[in-house]
């Protein structure tokens, strides 16, 4: 169980976060949706505290951190509530002076003290799993957007994360590369790991999520059951966001083609 609290997030005078409250079940594939500015990406780097919220608590299993303004947390409590956690970023973030393998390998063996050969039987499972076992001893600069973002994927998989946090995973990719990174996810929300992406693509969304939270200037404006809000959205708002996407999306298949 993944639990967001009341909170509040605020860089200087700007609130970007007003009291967000939202729960995500163990297992479950969680979509944040909204217009760029709309709180979504700050959301998600809350919940492993890359973004310390000003106020409010955040609960991953058994772990739960309050933050309150002007209160200090100690690391060591950040730390153990982010080790809960695997993140995956938009632009890849690969070591470039490291093979597949040893991206990889590299927090299992710098971090966790892992033995070197635990370490890459463990990175080459999931290279496995994500298709790209033949590029190991590839350089990040020789592959694709597609397969470093798989790359990526299994780095964020190797610790045995409690939670994937999945930051625009497909934003930097042509539609043919991004459907490679909607396979993998997909495979993955099948095996049961719990997800919570933010993301502009409805077809990884439409695809993966159990649940959609829609943000809109920093709150709440609807969640629900994806299949409910892609199809029928309660609110006007929601409404009209979907479908400027998907012209939006639509617009940009017909320029590829």
């Amino acid at each position: 169980m993944i639990e967001l609290k009341n909170i509040e997030k605020r860089f200087g005078t700007n609130l970007v976060l007003k009291d967000v409250s939202v729960a995500m079940n163990e297992g479950s594939v969680t979509a944040l949706i909204g217009p760029s500015g709309g709180g979504k990406s700050t959301l998600l780097r809350c919940i492993n505290l890359l973004e310390i919220p000003t106020s409010g608590t955040v609960r991953i299993g058994e772990e739960a951190l309050t933050f309150r303004p002007g209160a200090r947390v100690p690391f060591r409590d950040i730390q153990r509530l982010r080790r809960q956690t695997g993140m995956v970023f938009q632009n890849f973030q690969l070591f470039p002076h490291r093979t597949a393998l040893e991206n990889v390998m590299e927090g299992l063996v710098t971090v966790l003290k892992w033995p070197q050969d635990r370490a890459r039987a463990r990175a080459m499972e999931l290279l496995e799993k994500v298709g790209m076992a033949a590029k190991a001893d590839a350089w990040p600069a020789t592959l694709s957007g597609g397969q470093q973002q798989r790359v990526a994927i299994a780095r964020a998989l190797a610790p045995s994360p409690r939670v994937l946090l999945c930051d625009e995973p497909t934003s930097a990719l042509d539609p043919e590369l991004a459907q490679e990174v909607v396979d993998v996810l997909g495979q993955l929300a099948r095996e049961g790991t719990t997800m919570v992406m933010a993301t502009h693509d409805l077809r990884l969304a439409s695809k993966v999520a159990d649940e959609v939270v829609f943000l809109d200037a920093g709150t709440i404006v609807e969640k629900g059951p994806a299949e409910g809000i892609f199809s029928n959205p309660a609110h006007q708002r929601t409404r009209r966001f979907i479908a400027t996407l998907r012209q939006e999306q639509e617009a940009a298949r017909a320029k590829e083609a």
